[in-house]
């Protein structure tokens, strides 16, 4: 494997904007933003969305009712 060639993995702290929900994972990403958690200090990313906020997740997404071809053609002739 060549030397020098891959990027600096290490742990950083990837923080929800909206519900302040925080994630310590690897990342080759960096920050000048420092976080303190679980007693060590790390880099903090901030994400608009995560598993905490995302709609699909917290049971909150709307559905959208969308007829389909058979349905639309049914109500247009008045047919059941």
């Amino acid at each position: 494997m060549k030397a020098d060639v891959h990027p600096d993995y290490h742990q950083v702290v990837f923080v929800d904007s909206t519900t302040g929900y925080k994630l310590l994972t690897g990342s080759t990403r960096t920050s000048n933003e420092t976080i303190e958690f679980e007693g060590a200090e790390y880099p903090m990313i901030r994400v608009e969305v995560t598993s905490d906020s995302h709609p699909f997740y917290t049971g909150k997404q709307k559905f959208t009712t969308a007829d389909g071809a058979v349905d639309k053609f049914n109500k247009k002739y008045g047919l059941s």
